[in-house]
């Protein structure tokens, strides 16, 4: 277990569905995995986490996420305190769910918003701005709880959006670089600086690469 100080996220994406298929944004519609194909990239995820112990689990409340926490951690469900949190949906897209980049290309708002990195909100939508708001109240009650009750290690199961602004913020990277695949994420290691504040001291790629491994 982490020391004191310490703590440790693992944020993982949910597999694959048909819309991702199809490249369809997604949001906050309740679309579940697409089944059998999602399965191999599931089985890698549950390898690479299946020798990991965790103080507490998090997971978006949507089907997908809520399947995806199932395969991974199968047999071990009560191991830990689990948390469904509406917190951790991805980006509310408004009027672009269930459409495509090609349907869209050619709409003005839609250059708009792909232009403006998320700052501007889709119709009906939410901006980046309003998805770090909600992620910075999530992140509080993690810190709280790893001060608290001693939770150093979180296993976290979400969306690309909340990992692509959560590496935004803790790697310091452009928000078109921080994409992860489905059934994949990072590892963040937080510690205390010597100003008494949390900070990012490491990322890395969760499964780890073939290259990484010994």
């Amino acid at each position: 277990m982490a020391a004191a100080g310490r703590l440790e996220l693992v944020v993982v994406r949910h597999g694959v569905t048909q819309w991702n298929r199809e490249r369809r944004y997604q949001g906050q519609r309740d679309i579940p995995l697409l089944l059998p194909d999602a399965l191999p990239g599931l089985d890698r995820l549950r390898g690479e986490l299946e020798e990991q112990t965790f103080d507490a689990v998090h997971c978006s409340d949507l089907t997908r996420c809520r399947q995806t926490l199932a395969h991974v951690v199968e047999g071990r469900e009560r191991a830990w305190p689990t948390h469904f949190d509406a917190r951790l949906r991805e980006l509310d897209f408004g009027d672009y769910e269930g459409r495509t980049y090609d349907e869209l290309k050619s709409q003005p708002f839609y250059r708009a918003w792909i232009d403006s990195e998320g700052r501007q909100p889709p119709p009906g939508g939410e901006s980046t701005a309003d998805l770090g708001r909600r992620l910075d109240a999530w992140f509080g009650d993690v810190l709280s709880a790893c001060t608290a009750l001693g939770q150093r290690r979180v296993l976290v199961v979400t969306h690309g959006g909340v990992i692509r602004e959560l590496r935004r913020r803790f790697e310091g990277i452009g928000f078109w670089q921080g994409d992860v695949v489905q059934a994949e994420g990072r590892r963040f290691s937080f510690s205390i600086n010597e100003e008494g504040r949390w900070q990012c001291s490491s990322s890395s790629a969760v499964p780890a690469p073939a290259s990484a491994t010994p």
